[in-house]
């Protein structure tokens, strides 16, 4: 079963590098974030250094949050300078469906790069499959009746892991899957959770070669540290629990840790 204080304590111990082409709405709370954490992040993104930074990080995080046609030649060569040292590389496709750039430009990365883990909600995991649905901007305008069903299938046909995240989060690699059920409805009112859950379970992947128990074990963690500072909020709003949730990261102990871990393995 994947173990999250474990991982916690080889990021702390390692301080692993993790390289960010991530979007400008969420650079300065994903660097914090990581931090927090106990990794070392950085956000480069110009074309000249990013096959640089990439071969020498831990793990690589692609998000196409913002993008533009130089941040999507960036992507590219950074993940295939990547790929070539065996570095793993996360995907998290931000509004994928809103815009046929924004979908294709996904696509593409998938089809061209080695990609470790898509980590995405479950419109964004949807429209990389082969059942899309509608998107009102970066957020989907739909449930679907299966999550767990596309996740697999979604996994299954890019032959990658994927995350789906929401109520409870998916994990899976189209054969074995978890089910996280750690988290809070405070996570929902803040910009930037999920970018910043997609670098901590890079930094997770970064001390962990089986991809699929590293980034389980990291939604959990994420999930147990926003309850934790969903509780100790002195004032209940999104601008105190922002604050709270980088806390928690740093500061929810190992029993805490222990007490609220959800995992469930899913029966093959």
């Amino acid at each position: 079963m994947p173990d999250p204080i474990l991982l916690r304590k080889k990021i702390r111990e390692t301080s692993p590098l993790i390289h960010n082409i991530t979007n400008v709405v969420v650079t300065n709370f994903t660097a914090n974030g990581l931090y927090a954490l106990g990794a070392s992040p950085v956000m480069a993104y110009a074309l000249e250094e990013v096959k640089d930074m990439a071969k020498i990080a831990g793990a690589l995080v692609l998000n196409i949050g913002t993008l533009s046609k130089q941040t999507n030649e960036a992507m590219l060569a950074a993940g295939h300078s990547a790929n070539e040292q065996g570095i793993p590389v996360f995907l998290d496709p931000v509004g994928a469906g809103a815009t046929p750039f924004r979908t294709e430009s996904a696509k593409t990365l998938l089809k061209e790069l080695n990609i470790s883990v898509i980590r995405g909600n479950a419109g964004e995991i949807a429209n990389l499959s082969s059942s899309p649905v509608a998107m009102r901007g970066v957020d989907s305008t739909a449930e679907l009746k299966d999550a767990k069903k596309t996740a697999e299938s979604t996994a299954l046909e890019w032959q990658t892991i994927v995350c789906m995240t929401g109520e409870q989060d998916i994990i899976t690699d189209g054969r074995s899957t978890f089910i996280v059920s750690n988290g809070t409805e405070m996570l929902t009112k803040i910009t930037g959770a999920g970018c910043l859950l997609t670098s901590v379970a890079a930094a997770f992947s970064s001390v962990e070669k089986n991809a699929l128990e590293a980034v389980t074990a990291a939604c959990a963690f994420y999930g147990a540290s926003a309850e934790a500072a969903a509780e100790r909020q002195s004032f209940s709003g999104p601008g105190h629990f922002q604050v709270h949730l980088l806390d928690m990261i740093d500061q929810i102990s190992d029993e805490d840790l222990q007490n609220r871990i959800q995992i469930h393995k899913e029966e093959e």
